[in-house]
């Protein structure tokens, strides 16, 4: 009894590690690349720098 239940879990297992490979390449293929490499290319430092917020922010409660 024990070795069909170990086999149904294997193919689970399996199953489940195929379902996690194709949803990381159609989420590669929608973000153009791995969010990983988008991080370390600095590309997502381009969206914006706010830094600037931060001081206006500090300066408007030194103003209180």
């Amino acid at each position: 009894m024990a070795e069909p239940a170990k086999k149904v879990a294997q193919q689970t297992e399996d199953r489940l590690e195929d379902l996690a490979e194709t949803v990381r390449k159609k989420f590669d293929k929608v973000t153009d690349g791995t969010y990983r490499d988008r991080v370390v290319g600095g590309r997502l430092a381009e969206q914006g720098d706010h830094g600037g917020d931060k001081s206006r922010a500090e300066t408007e409660r030194e103003q209180d």
